[in-house]
């Protein structure tokens, strides 16, 4: 048995992962391509189940308004019949329903900060940068200036002449 030289082994290594690599670039655009081709038919399924969505919704949506009025004119009919005037049992009627769309709004509106998405938001944006920290007030004693809050700048005071004595 010989055994091989060092070198000879490591060079058909190199030579097989060289292969590979070639191999895998010449595959690459074919995996890419496949890939976004599944994507534009998943795109397009999504767009056709998604106007299924919306038509099948608003179907549902008159369906569910027809049955809330279908209610509450029961339940009006129903409190006129026991003697109550019907001005009456169309107000309370008005004032549930805009009490529960008042609720509905209020709870909406309080959803809005999440469409900014802040989490994403702080993720990916850098923070500005820190203020600079104020220089320290002078040493009592010391002959460097004291620090000089930021603010308007006054105007410039011009000296007046001292009034003369009239003979």
């Amino acid at each position: 048995m010989s055994a091989a030289p060092p070198g000879a082994a490591r060079s058909g290594e190199g030579e097989s992962v060289l292969q590979m690599l070639r191999a895998l670039i010449k595959d690459l655009p074919g995996l890419v391509s496949d890939r976004v081709h599944l994507l534009s038919l998943e795109l397009k399924r999504a767009s056709v189940a998604l106007g299924q969505m919306i038509a099948l919704g608003v179907a549902a949506a008159v369906l569910g308004v027809t049955a809330w009025l279908a209610l509450w004119i029961g339940l009006a009919a129903a409190a006129i019949h026991i003697g109550l005037p019907w001005g009456w049992a169309w107000a309370i009627v008005l004032a549930l329903n805009l009490g529960g769309a008042f609720m509905l709004v209020k709870r909406a509106l309080a959803l809005v900060k999440f469409l900014k998405l802040p989490a994403t938001m702080r993720r990916l944006t850098v923070p500005p940068p820190a203020p600079a920290p104020a220089p320290a007030p002078a040493p009592p004693g010391s002959d460097a200036p004291a620090f000089v809050q930021p603010g308007p700048i006054p105007a410039p005071v011009t000296p007046q002449p001292e009034p003369r004595p009239m003979p």
